[in-house]
């Protein structure tokens, strides 16, 4: 049998999916969070970095995504200084390295069908607020 079909259901952090699938998925998918564990995947970066990095994401999405990523243990926030304006840096936990090895694969697939099919644009960044 299928490891992702041993049980009707999967339980993580009180949270329940129908099977492995739709738990990693919820990890991992929507439109930025597999590109912001991509852009932390070789070292830790500040908020503006990732922002920079990202060009079409909101402040406010990134944001959200973030603590999302936090939460859920795949990123940590580490805060330095105590007083405004203080440094934080979000960088992969041990957890979030394990997706290192999914990541790559998801940029050579990526890769391959932007030569093979698609073509890279100039893009017009969001107006910062």
């Amino acid at each position: 049998m299928k490891t992702e079909c041993i049980g009707e259901n999967v339980k993580l952090n009180g949270k329940t999916y129908p099977c492995t699938v739709s738990l990693a998925m919820d990890l991992i998918g929507g439109k930025w969070k597999t590109v912001i564990l991509y852009h932390l995947k070789t070292e830790p970066k500040r908020y503006s970095e990732l922002l920079k990095e990202m060009h079409t994401v909101t402040e406010m999405t990134l944001s959200i995504q973030l603590k999302k990523l936090e939460q859920d243990g795949l990123i940590s926030r580490k805060v330095y200084g105590k007083k405004p304006p203080v440094k934080v840096v979000y960088s992969l936990t041990d957890f979030g390295k394990t997706l290192i090895p999914t990541l790559e694969a998801i940029t050579a697939w990526g890769n391959q069908i932007t030569e093979q099919s698609a073509e890279f644009v100039n893009f017009t960044p969001l107006p910062k607020m």
